[in-house]
């Protein structure tokens, strides 16, 4: 096996685990959006060149709605802003071509991106393997639900919805190597959680994502790394 295939088969394994939250929501999807008055072929196009669950689901609902181009547009653009974030992350990891970097932005997900910023891993072939490994059984469950029409449960009560981030918790866990990455945490995600109720989601994440940002360049601003805690510390 070549470098990249072996590569790629990595990636697409890493994220083989979150496929059980990725069925069903799929199936939810495509189920709100044939409610929604989209044909099978406009359902299953969407998770194509979409291919962001939160945004097709926004996008389902307000098509129901009978709302405007113009509000579906701004509505899915800001549950995605958080994704200029995760490319900007991403370049300084991944070395890539211009082609591959259109490629990546098209098939990125916060799953593909946690599991590759997670492992370390610098090869496109890998994330281009996390990526695929949710694109591939989103669009064959969209297609699925399309078909199955209303026999799905809501995903919520299945207790999948905890699956995403449960698996995002367990990630960053392994990045907290020292107490300014702790506290970089903790303070991205109370901003993001307080400004959650007064702002769309994907402005809180971009701006508590922003705000962290700068927070950990100014610990690390001297070029001191980030101190361990000792194992007296880390004891309870």
């Amino acid at each position: 096996m070549n470098p990249f295939h072996r590569d790629f088969a990595r990636g697409f394994r890493a994220v083989v685990p979150l496929w059980l939250g990725v069925i069903p929501f799929a199936f939810a999807y495509a189920v709100t959006a044939r409610n929604g008055g989209l044909s099978l072929a406009e359902t299953q196009l969407m998770s194509l060149l979409v291919f962001a669950g939160g945004s097709q689901f926004s996008a389902a609902g307000l098509f129901a709605t009978g709302a405007s181009g113009v509000e579906i547009i701004l509505t899915t653009f800001l549950l995605n802003v958080r994704h200029v974030l995760y490319g900007m992350s991403l370049t300084r990891q991944v070395p890539m071509s211009s082609a591959q970097r259109l490629v990546a932005a098209h098939f990125l997900t916060d799953e593909a991106y946690g599991v590759t910023l997670a492992s370390g891993e610098s090869s496109f072939a890998f994330l281009l393997g996390a990526e695929l490994s949710l694109f591939l059984p989103w669009n064959v469950t969209t297609g699925v639900g399309a078909l199955a029409g209303q026999v799905i449960p809501d995903p919520s009560r299945l207790g999948v919805d905890f699956v995403f981030p449960l698996a995002f918790l367990a990630l960053l866990i392994p990045l907290l190597k020292g107490w300014t990455e702790v506290l970089v945490a903790a303070f991205s995600g109370l901003l993001a959680l307080a400004l959650s109720r007064v702002a769309p989601g994907g402005v809180a994440v971009l701006v508590a994502g922003v705000a962290g940002s700068l927070l950990g360049a100014l610990f690390t601003a001297d070029g001191t790394p980030s101190p361990r805690p000792t194992q007296e510390e880390a004891s309870p």
